[in-house]
């Protein structure tokens, strides 16, 4: 037992360095919130020409939160560069998983962003419903029914008891 408490305070000790999930992952976010506050929030979101209280414009808002995004992304580069995080025994755990589980939990993310309007509502939570139990290596045939049963009750609960609309799929029509 030992040995393994030292393994993990060695672990803690060493830090990321200079290019570290904090500064890589701020870099990122404020170069996007960049581009959506001076390129597409100006371009795409039109502003009335008789506006005459600026917060009443359907520019605000997003560009709020596009400030936002970049006045803590830029918080976030900056700890990272400054501060760099150390490495934690947290990390440890996620050597083991196989890369099969992180593709599967991606392409499941990937399948319901872009296919959902295609395969409805429905369609595209089944679908979904099944790669995440894949992931998540479930072997009784019995819960994959689940994955069925979950998205058409959701769907359900939404359209009718809830009242929104959420698409049928154009595949199916």
């Amino acid at each position: 037992m030992e040995k393994s408490e030292i393994n993990l305070s060695e672990v803690t000790e060493r830090s990321y360095g200079r290019l570290n999930p904090n500064s890589v992952l701020g870099a990122i976010l404020v170069l996007v919130a960049g581009i959506f506050l001076f390129y597409i929030a100006p371009t795409y979101i039109n502003e009335p020409p008789s506006m005459q209280h600026p917060l009443l414009s359907p520019r605000f808002l997003p560009q709020l939160a596009g400030w936002l995004v970049l006045l803590l992304s830029l918080a976030l580069l900056i700890e990272g560069l400054v501060r760099p995080p150390r490495h934690t025994a947290a990390e440890k755990l996620h050597e083991g998983i196989p890369v099969l589980r992180w593709v599967l939990m991606i392409a499941s993310g990937a399948i319901y962003m872009l296919f959902f309007e295609e395969l409805g509502a429905i369609g595209s939570g089944i679908l979904v419903s099944v790669l995440l139990f894949l992931a998540s290596d479930l072997r009784k045939v019995s819960i994959y029914l689940l994955a069925i049963v979950f998205p058409v009750v959701v769907s359900l609960l939404f359209v009718h008891l809830l009242n929104v609309p959420l698409p049928v799929g154009t595949l199916w029509e």
